[in-house]
């Protein structure tokens, strides 16, 4: 049933992209992770939960309201 349900126009999927390449990127190079690379997908990751949630929220409202 929640597969039906539309996206809502927010870049989930592209900021789930991002954060699986910046990862892979980082599991290539040979060498210290800085903190600045840790801090950036921290930052994308919590971009992620909250668009999860906003869109948890809308689901909600849109099957209350059907």
């Amino acid at each position: 049933m929640l597969r039906d349900l539309p996206d809502h126009g927010l870049p989930l999927v592209q900021l789930k992209e991002l954060r699986r390449d910046m990862v892979v990127a980082l599991q290539k190079r040979k060498g210290a992770v800085s903190t600045e690379e840790l801090m950036r997908i921290a930052a994308v990751q919590a971009a992620i939960s909250a668009f999860e949630d906003v869109i948890a929220d809308l689901d909600a409202e849109l099957e209350a309201a059907a």
